[in-house]
């Protein structure tokens, strides 16, 4: 007969086992189910390579061509008439309300009269012609990567407006036509230009704040209204996305400053993320007050959670926090949130500078702007009066295209690159893949390919 002893221990073999062959099966499951969900990172092509800090030819007067003349575009024809050495050559929008505008705007300028373009497919044409030196995108977000992507094959500079890219796929067809090309590929991120954010990325960088640990961004801004707005978006473009996608749907306004104070592609980057959104209860609730219960817009299931909140894992051991919400009725908020060894920075509910060693307590405000107006790179002080009396979002716009035409015209590599457009926009489909697979990690593509570890810093050359 067998101990008692003897006989627990095979027992307790036997659930050890079986735990183990349960882990595994387990385990198995997981791999696959996370297999899925990696996104592969293509090989350079033979052929090609980076083009961090890519410089290309000084270009005297900048000719431009402007797609999409909604909203964003028209504020950026006025915003353009104010710059010098630009050459307004191109106007394209299939709504001729909008083309009047703009033509208008230019008139009272006393600008020479553009060409004008009024087709859905016209842009194409537009990239093929031989006397334009830069596109500038500001149609819906379906076409931007396209119209990007032809543009530089056909030789031409692209800025793009916000997000540059829908799905991972599109990302890499930017890095890799811009690197195959040797064209500037810029993202239309003007938060990355606000008087706050743009003042702590210096401070960042004078190391007041110590190592950087921990940023936070968002993009918390009630919406409901405008998506509900026949007129606010050309076909209710925007809508239908909230309709079909969930996950953070435009990341890059939160994202950009942090980004670039973060380092990231130079000399850091993003691991991997995982993403959460809570249930859609804003959207439904708005239609059904504003349209009434039976209307289309109360009958409709939205995708779109409410409350989007991404986390993000860098190389070097930092992390991010994200936010997404465009239903919610709150204030406008896009946090900038800097948080080091030695400070702290946050610019939203109420801008606060804190640093040691009396960090537990916000600086003055005279403290706050003093320090604000030292460490703000010296273009912006130089512009920063005009940039207010131009306008766009308080000034941020203006300096971004006085930026933009500058490096161009002086041959320098732009603030942002190609990279900044892939992985800020990669964000909408990897945090909505996370969001599907109960918020598994998910790995970030290095649209680099390695090439991160060259630099140690973002730069803003002048």
């Amino acid at each position: 007969m067998m101990k008692k002893s003897t006989i627990a221990t095979i027992i307790f073999l036997m659930i050890f086992f079986s735990a183990c062959h349960i882990d595994q099966n387990q385990g198995s499951k997981i791999q696959e189910r996370h297999a899925a969900t990696i996104f592969p990172e293509p090989p350079r092509p033979e052929g090609q390579k980076d083009v961090l800090e890519l410089r290309g030819d000084p270009i005297d007067t900048v000719r431009i061509a402007f797609i999409g003349l909604g909203m964003r575009g028209e504020a950026a024809v006025h915003r353009y008439t104010f710059l010098e050495n630009v050459d307004i050559k191109i106007l394209c929008d299939p709504v001729q309300e909008h083309l009047d505008k703009c033509q208008e705007i230019l008139r009272e300028k006393g600008l020479p009269e553009p060409d004008i373009y009024t087709g859905e497919e016209d842009w194409q044409t537009i990239c093929e012609r031989d006397d334009i030196d830069l596109i500038y995108v500001c149609t819906h977000w379906d076409l931007h990567t396209p119209i990007a992507v032809y543009a530089m094959e056909h030789g031409k500079h692209v800025a793009v407006e916000v997000p540059a890219a829908l799905t991972i796929d599109e990302c890499w067809q930017l890095v890799n036509t811009a690197e195959k090309t040797r064209k500037h590929c810029m993202q239309l991120e003007n938060c990355n230009y606000d008087f706050f954010e743009i003042a702590t990325l210096g401070m960042a960088q004078a190391g007041l704040f110590g190592e950087i640990v921990h940023c936070e961004g968002a993009y918390i801004h009630d919406l409901r209204w405008l998506n509900f707005d026949e007129d606010g978006y050309w076909k209710m473009w925007r809508l239908k996305h909230l309709e079909i996608e969930d996950g953070n749907t435009y990341p890059t306004h939160g994202f950009g400053p942090i980004a670039h104070i973060m380092n990231l592609h130079r000399g850091d980057k993003m691991n991997y993320l995982v993403s959460m959104s809570s249930d859609q209860f804003g959207m439904t609730k708005y239609a059904k007050e504003k349209f009434g219960e039976d209307s289309e817009y109360a009958k409709t299931d939205y995708a779109k959670g409410d409350m989007n909140t991404t986390l993000i894992k860098t190389a070097k051991g930092k992390s991010i926090m994200l936010q997404h919400d465009v239903t919610s009725p709150r204030p406008y908020s896009r946090i900038h949130l800097v948080s080091g060894t030695e400070g702290f920075a946050r610019k939203y509910p109420k801008k606060g500078i804190a640093l040691e060693p009396n960090a537990h307590h916000f600086l003055t405000e005279a403290k706050m702007d003093s320090l604000l107006h030292l460490y703000s790179p010296d273009f912006v002080k130089e512009i920063k009066e005009k940039a207010k009396e131009v306008g766009g979002h308080g000034g941020m716009d203006f300096i971004m295209d006085y930026r933009l035409i500058y490096c161009l015209r002086n041959g320098l590599p732009l603030d942002q690159d190609v990279y900044d457009a892939a992985e800020w926009s990669s964000i909408i489909e990897l945090s909505r893949k996370s969001v599907e697979n109960q918020s598994m990690a998910i790995k970030v593509p290095d649209f680099t390919r390695g090439a991160w570890k060259k630099l140690e810093k973002v730069r803003y050359y002048e």
